[in-house]
């Protein structure tokens, strides 16, 4: 499930050993303490790789987000997923999976700080839809279709309208068909080469 380069230093190590923790042990409601304990090493410690509890949450999240955007990457190579809709599917079944809901229960509970400035957290925001819109854009590029950035960046909001949809306790199948709707939408304009 996880993405690892091939070389890592103690601070993206020390971020692995977080997440496998954090898969499956939960983070959110942990102090920084019991974090560490969870991953065998001290507060002390993931202070200085990560500046807070506040901090380590905004890593995670990115971390978390870079490793949907390469696995975005990936599902043009794959027999299941040549057209557009087909890749936004793909990516929808990975990202509205039950076992990846702390990791997205996390993203809005950090989104939620950093447009509240919390010390820690504001990277965050820098990061927050550029890289998918570049990644959207590659993606586009790769299957020989229109790049149209406003496009790319409907298709992120609306996945992450659905997914906070999925966390209030919509029924998973209804949120599915209306995700399946917008990539519906989307295909029919990359065979058209236009919006309707």
């Amino acid at each position: 499930m996880w993405y690892m380069p091939a070389t890592r230093d103690a601070h993206h190590l020390l971020l692995d050993r977080v997440l496998a923790y954090a898969a499956t042990d939960g983070i959110a409601d942990k102090s920084l303490r019991e974090i560490a304990a969870g991953v065998g090493t001290s507060h002390r410690m993931l202070l200085y790789h990560f500046g807070s509890r506040e901090g380590l949450l905004a890593a995670i999240v990115g971390a978390v987000e870079e490793q949907q955007r390469v696995l975005l990457a990936s599902l043009t190579g794959t027999p299941a997923a040549r057209t557009p809709g087909e890749v936004m599917v793909r990516l929808w079944h990975q990202v509205s999976d039950p076992a990846l809901r702390p990791f997205v229960r996390l993203f809005f509970a950090v989104v939620g700080m950093a447009v509240q400035g919390i010390p820690g957290t504001r990277g965050l925001l820098a990061n927050l839809t550029d890289p998918w819109l570049a990644q959207g854009a590659a993606v586009a590029d790769q299957l020989g279709v229109p790049v149209d950035p406003a496009a790319v960046r409907l298709g992120v909001a609306a996945s992450r309208g659905l997914l906070l949809d999925l966390l209030a306790g919509a029924d998973p199948a209804d949120v599915t068909a209306s995700y399946q709707l917008l990539a519906d939408m989307w295909q029919h304009w990359a065979d058209t080469g236009r919006r309707s």
